[in-house]
């Protein structure tokens, strides 16, 4: 059975994701940790326990970092709400998060298990940044890291250039771009199109099982969100993408293996992950660089929806 460990910042997506997670049998989850992102840490930290409880499911949490590496937080709370899960007064957890760190357990994980943990990160990178400095001959030794970041081949969804995650903390987006970690990028540009929950798909999810449930309630300001800026009350849930990406490699019709670079020295292009394509005819750093990462373009938008409401409502 496939070993993961799921790194996150508790917004309504990533509880999508976390659910997503607990309703498969084909992985085990050693464990939860999480980041400062769409929340505040403690906020994250208590989603993630609410989700889990939620799911019946008995993984523990890990509380990590509070902080980007060097820069001052930055959070959604206008895409997610104050507390990440649309203001419905929906967290509250029986149990409470481990003592041990975030940083301290992935370290102690891999080196248990080398070879074989899989880490699909859902939040800003800082965790991951932070084991890998702190100890990088054991973090070498993760199977393999599947990161919702940057825009994929679209636009930023935070500025025209960068997305949430990696604007959240892009020198520690550089960090793990430069691990040697074998990574797969999921973009928020998966989330649309075929992928996007319409108004009908989440009535589909409205009072079936406690999942599906919560995941209705969860993303309301997500809902209200996208009314405002686009004029219709869908919903995106990249983390649940890149989950379900993590999960079936047979969503995935087509990626690119290449040299990816992440932008941080400079405000307007900061958070920007500059994807090089082998077939350009300048040359540079990218161009010339070994790949590190492999980007998936496009997915099977229709068989992600039906595969989510599938395992959401079978419970």
């Amino acid at each position: 059975m496939r070993k993961f460990i799921i790194d996150t910042d508790t917004g309504s997506d990533d509880a999508a994701a976390l659910l997503l997670a607990a309703a498969s049998e084909e992985i085990e989850i050693l464990g939860v940790t999480t980041v400062s992102g769409n929340v505040p840490l403690k906020q994250a930290t208590l989603n993630a326990l609410m989700t889990l409880e939620t799911a019946e499911c008995g993984a523990k949490v890990y509380p990590g970092a509070s902080k980007p590496l060097l820069r001052e937080p930055v959070h959604a709370a206008n895409v997610h709400g104050l507390d990440g899960m649309g203001d419905r007064d929906l967290v509250h957890p029986s149990k409470m998060a481990e003592d041990q760190n975030a940083v301290s357990f992935l370290i102690e994980t891999v080196k248990k298990y080398p070879g074989e943990v899989e880490i699909v990160a859902l939040g800003p990178a800082t965790n991951l940044a932070a084991a890998i400095v702190s100890d990088r001959e054991t973090l070498s030794k993760v199977k393999h890291i599947w990161s919702m970041g940057t825009p994929g081949f679209g636009p930023g969804n935070v500025t025209p250039v960068a997305e949430f995650n990696v604007f959240a903390d892009a020198e520690s987006y550089d960090i793990l771009l430069r691990s040697g970690i074998p990574l797969t990028l999921i973009g928020f540009d998966l989330c649309l199109g075929d992928a996007i929950f319409t108004e009908k798909d989440m009535e589909t999810l409205y009072q079936k099982t406690k999942m599906s449930q919560f995941v209705y309630d969860c993303t309301a300001a997500v809902r209200g969100y996208n009314l405002e800026k686009r004029g219709e009350a869908v919903v995106d849930i990249p983390d649940a993408v890149a989950m379900a990406v993590a999960l079936w490699e047979d969503l995935v019709k087509d990626s690119l293996t290449t040299c990816c670079r992440c932008c941080y020295k400079e405000d307007a292009s900061y958070g920007q992950v500059v994807i090089y394509d082998p077939a350009l005819a300048l040359s540079g750093e990218g161009n010339d660089g070994a790949p590190n990462a492999t980007v998936v373009r496009t997915i099977d938008g229709a068989k992600f929806k039906k595969r989510f409401l599938e395992a959401l409502l079978k419970k």
